[in-house]
């Protein structure tokens, strides 16, 4: 009788972990993570996180539909969303080693425009990033960057 119950003990605690390792599934490729972007912080620390740290999530998500990035370098470049989207997602998981700085320079209600620094062993490239309210989110509408 002892050894019945100790039986259907294990029996119950191998099920229990079985299907609570499968609830806790990660997402798959196809599935869309939502990252919180409810506050304009929030948005400004995930596109430094997606731009510097690798992050992958929730980069559709981040960029408003009429994004576009202007680099300002010997010539002078310009980069549509999807381009942007697309180079983002490939660099996933590489964290670039630089320290990073992030100044608000102007806030209201539905926009802010911020300055992100990344100071590189050997040059320092300064970013700077619109971003705006959409409906309850906040979304990277324009992104100006250059090198010294």
């Amino acid at each position: 009788m002892n050894s019945l119950v100790k039986t259907f003990t294990a029996a119950a605690l191998i099920a229990v972990s079985t299907f609570a390792m499968a609830a806790n599934k990660p997402a798959s490729k196809t599935e869309k993570v939502t990252v919180n972007l409810s506050t304009a912080d929030f948005a400004l620390e995930h596109y430094v996180a997606v731009t510097t740290e690798g992050e992958s999530a929730g980069v559709e998500q981040l960029f408003a539909e009429d994004f576009n990035q202007k680099i300002q370098a010997s010539n002078v470049q310009f980069h549509s969303r999807s381009a942007v989207v697309k180079s983002l997602k490939k660099q996933k998981g590489e964290k670039l080693n630089c320290t990073v700085a992030t100044d608000i320079i102007e806030e209201s209600a539905d926009f802010m425009v911020a300055k992100v620094t990344l100071r590189f062993e050997d040059f320092t490239k300064t970013d700077l990033v619109t971003l705006v309210r959409e409906g309850n989110d906040w979304k990277v509408s324009k992104s100006i960057n250059s090198f010294r």
